[in-house]
């Protein structure tokens, strides 16, 4: 592997997914997308031809290529344990997509795996990175509201079945609205109050199984095996309460909620699982609009700070354990809508640096 220069990037997983990342990886000048590979290769080939990738085959073919320093990991939740340990054990760096696994010891075994091979492991989401987000984390941390007391967040929808073609992980252990979409308003949240402290649920399933909408499998059915709704209030080790609901049984379309409420006024956020968008700080029936500034950005972003980390030192500006830790925090959302009981959280957030306005991906540093 080259120490100068762009940093070689590879993506397993050629879904829907990768069409974001794709396009942002490939007009990034600090990393050059060396190859993409999938279970199925024809459709790595279609889309490392379509984006201009010269390289496409299997993940084997992928993690042994030389030039490959950060594996972009877009596979399915219930492998996202394996497909990362197998490129940290080659030495090699790895940015997954939420959440880092589907299971606190397999979590715990990727850092320590990272850590053993002096290698760097980054989770999404990175819209935490986008303009929208960090404008509103820049007015909190400035004071614009106070300091913060209580937060309010919700993701409603019907269900991916209606328009994704192979939704089958969605109802399985690992997603569901809750780590499906969880991690978006979790992080956002842990970035404003930091470590999460204890959390209450309950959950709720309202079909058996779901019917698949579109695509070649429409009308078939698909096993639910993962509560639909999930209700929960969490306290945070510094202070500060929120309630959050995360739905996929809601006919009702209201996603994208996050209202952080502090001492002087409430800031409502743009939705966090976009790059973009205005917030407002409202007092009474005063409501400012803070508009986004800086560089929107896009999924692929944390792997070009990555890139650059690796490059010129430094920390990552979302390190794993932060990933861990909202998994922890779901983990324990799920154990608490089963037992009936408050549950703590053990595990700490490690901090959640600002960016600068000026930060910009599309610079050539290396």
């Amino acid at each position: 592997m080259s120490g100068t220069g762009p940093v070689g990037v590879g993506i397993i997983g050629a879904g829907a997914i990768s069409d974001q990342y794709l396009t942002n990886l490939t007009r990034f000048p600090d990393v050059a997308v060396l190859m993409v590979a999938d279970l199925d290769t024809e459709r790595a080939a279609a889309q490392a031809a379509a984006y201009g990738v010269p390289g496409s085959g299997t993940v084997d073919e992928l993690l042994a290529h030389d030039g490959v320093e950060i594996v972009v990991n877009l596979t399915i939740p219930a492998v996202h344990a394996e497909v990362s340990t197998r490129a940290l054990e080659l030495g090699k760096h790895v940015w997954s997509e939420k959440p880092i696994s589907i299971d606190r010891a397999s979590g715990l075994a990727l850092l320590e795996t990272a850590t053993r091979t002096g290698t760097r492991i980054g989770v999404a989401p990175d819209t935490v990175l986008g303009a929208g987000v960090q404008s509103a984390l820049r007015a909190i941390a400035r004071g614009d509201i106070g300091a913060p007391l209580s937060a309010v967040t919700a993701f409603r929808a019907p269900g991916p079945e209606s328009w994704h073609p192979n939704p089958d992980f969605f109802f399985q252990p690992g997603a569901g609205p809750l780590l499906d979409m969880g991690p978006y308003y979790l992080t956002t949240l842990a970035c404003v109050f930091g470590s999460f402290q204890s959390v209450a649920a309950v959950g709720s399933r309202a079909q058996a199984t779901r019917l698949i909408g579109s695509g070649p499998r429409a009308g078939e059915r698909v096993p639910v095996n993962v509560d639909t709704q999930i209700n929960a209030v969490v306290n945070f080790a510094g202070g500060g309460v929120a309630q959050s609901v995360f739905s996929f049984d809601s006919p009702l379309v209201q996603v994208g909620v996050v209202e952080i409420t502090g001492e002087t006024g409430t800031i409502v956020l743009p939705d966090p699982n976009m790059f973009d968008g205005s917030s407002f700080i409202v007092r009474g029936a005063d409501r400012t609009e803070l508009p986004a500034t800086g560089f929107v950005g896009g999924r692929g972003s944390a792997v070009l700070e990555m890139a650059r980390a690796i490059r010129g030192g430094g920390d990552d500006l979302l390190p794993a354990g932060l990933a861990y830790h909202v998994l922890d925090t779901m983990l324990a959302m799920e154990e608490s809508a089963s037992s009936g009981a408050f549950v703590t959280v053990e595990s700490v957030a490690p901090p959640a640096p600002l960016l600068a306005e000026d930060w910009d991906p599309t610079a050539r540093t290396l």
